[in-house]
Protein backbone atom coordinates (compact mmCIF):
# COMPACT_ATOMS: atom_id res chain seq x y z
CA UNK A 1 0.00 0.00 0.00
CA UNK A 2 3.02 2.46 0.81
CA UNK A 3 4.63 1.66 -2.34
CA UNK A 4 1.21 2.58 -4.27
CA UNK A 5 0.34 6.12 -2.77
CA UNK A 6 4.51 6.65 -2.28
CA UNK A 7 4.54 6.85 1.04
CA UNK A 8 7.33 4.55 2.12
CA UNK A 9 9.41 7.18 3.49
CA UNK A 10 6.46 9.29 4.98
CA UNK A 11 6.42 9.30 8.69
CA UNK A 12 3.70 7.15 10.14
CA UNK A 13 3.70 4.83 7.04
CA UNK A 14 3.69 0.94 7.68
CA UNK A 15 7.03 0.82 5.96
CA UNK A 16 8.87 3.33 7.89
CA UNK A 17 7.85 2.18 10.80
CA UNK A 18 8.75 -1.85 9.97
CA UNK A 19 12.12 -0.38 9.07
CA UNK A 20 12.72 1.05 12.59
CA UNK A 21 11.59 -2.33 13.88
CA UNK A 22 14.52 -3.59 12.00
CA UNK A 23 16.42 -1.04 12.80
CA UNK A 24 15.76 -1.29 16.70
CA UNK A 25 16.33 -5.32 16.50
CA UNK A 26 19.77 -5.02 14.56
CA UNK A 27 21.04 -2.51 17.03
CA UNK A 28 20.02 -4.94 20.13
CA UNK A 29 21.28 -7.88 17.89
CA UNK A 30 24.72 -5.64 17.69
CA UNK A 31 24.75 -4.55 20.78
CA UNK A 32 24.83 -8.20 22.64
CA UNK A 33 27.29 -9.33 20.32
CA UNK A 34 29.38 -6.56 21.51
CA UNK A 35 29.13 -7.18 25.04
CA UNK A 36 29.15 -10.78 25.04
CA UNK A 37 32.67 -10.18 22.90
CA UNK A 38 34.72 -10.05 26.23
CA UNK A 39 33.94 -9.59 29.87
CA UNK A 40 36.36 -6.49 29.77
CA UNK A 41 33.81 -4.65 27.41
CA UNK A 42 32.03 -1.55 29.18
CA UNK A 43 27.89 -1.19 28.39
CA UNK A 44 29.11 2.11 26.90
CA UNK A 45 32.24 0.83 24.49
CA UNK A 46 29.49 -2.22 23.32
CA UNK A 47 26.76 0.52 22.97
CA UNK A 48 28.83 3.04 21.61
CA UNK A 49 30.47 0.08 18.55
CA UNK A 50 26.90 -1.12 17.87
CA UNK A 51 25.31 2.62 17.76
CA UNK A 52 28.43 3.19 15.15
CA UNK A 53 27.67 -0.04 12.92
CA UNK A 54 23.95 0.23 13.01
CA UNK A 55 21.91 3.47 13.26
CA UNK A 56 24.90 6.24 12.79
CA UNK A 57 25.10 6.01 9.14
CA UNK A 58 21.86 7.24 9.02
CA UNK A 59 21.57 9.77 11.65
CA UNK A 60 22.71 13.87 11.34
CA UNK A 61 25.32 15.08 13.21
CA UNK A 62 23.36 16.50 15.69
CA UNK A 63 21.58 13.15 16.87
CA UNK A 64 25.32 11.26 16.61
CA UNK A 65 26.24 13.96 19.01
CA UNK A 66 22.77 13.45 21.62
CA UNK A 67 23.87 9.74 21.32
CA UNK A 68 27.30 10.17 22.08
CA UNK A 69 26.49 12.26 24.89
CA UNK A 70 24.01 9.84 26.20
CA UNK A 71 26.21 7.07 26.51
CA UNK A 72 28.07 8.43 29.35
CA UNK A 73 24.65 7.93 31.47
CA UNK A 74 25.04 4.09 30.96
CA UNK A 75 25.19 1.87 33.88
CA UNK A 76 28.46 0.06 33.95
CA UNK A 77 28.50 -3.84 33.07
CA UNK A 78 28.41 -4.74 36.51
CA UNK A 79 25.72 -2.17 37.81
CA UNK A 80 23.35 -3.54 34.36
CA UNK A 81 23.98 -7.22 35.22
CA UNK A 82 23.22 -6.33 38.82
CA UNK A 83 19.49 -4.38 38.23
CA UNK A 84 18.58 -7.03 35.98
CA UNK A 85 19.37 -10.03 38.74
CA UNK A 86 21.48 -11.66 36.22
CA UNK A 87 24.90 -13.15 35.74
CA UNK A 88 27.83 -12.54 33.00
CA UNK A 89 26.32 -16.47 32.42
CA UNK A 90 22.89 -16.21 32.79
CA UNK A 91 22.63 -12.93 30.71
CA UNK A 92 24.71 -14.51 28.09
CA UNK A 93 22.51 -17.14 27.21
CA UNK A 94 19.82 -14.94 27.39
CA UNK A 95 21.75 -12.60 24.89
CA UNK A 96 22.42 -15.24 22.52
CA UNK A 97 19.40 -16.66 22.22
CA UNK A 98 17.94 -13.03 21.08
CA UNK A 99 20.62 -12.80 18.72
CA UNK A 100 19.91 -16.34 17.68
CA UNK A 101 16.12 -15.73 17.24
CA UNK A 102 16.67 -11.73 15.50
CA UNK A 103 18.71 -12.43 12.66
CA UNK A 104 16.54 -14.08 10.36
CA UNK A 105 13.54 -11.75 11.47
CA UNK A 106 15.91 -8.89 10.46
CA UNK A 107 16.69 -10.81 7.11
CA UNK A 108 13.27 -11.75 6.22
CA UNK A 109 12.32 -7.90 6.68
CA UNK A 110 14.87 -7.03 4.78
CA UNK A 111 14.17 -9.28 2.30
CA UNK A 112 10.80 -7.75 1.96
CA UNK A 113 11.85 -4.20 1.35
CA UNK A 114 14.14 -5.99 -1.56
CA UNK A 115 11.47 -7.98 -2.92
CA UNK A 116 9.56 -4.61 -3.47
CA UNK A 117 12.82 -2.92 -5.00
CA UNK A 118 12.67 -0.99 -1.83
CA UNK A 119 16.39 0.12 -0.80
CA UNK A 120 17.75 -0.65 2.57
CA UNK A 121 19.67 2.32 3.12
CA UNK A 122 17.62 5.00 4.18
Amino acid sequence: MDIANDTVKAPGSHSRNLRRVRQGLDLVRALFEQFLSTNDYSLKEAASTAYAQVCAPYHSWTVRAAVSAGMYTLPTREQLLLRLNETDQSAGKKMRRFINASVPVIEYIDELFISRNIKLNW
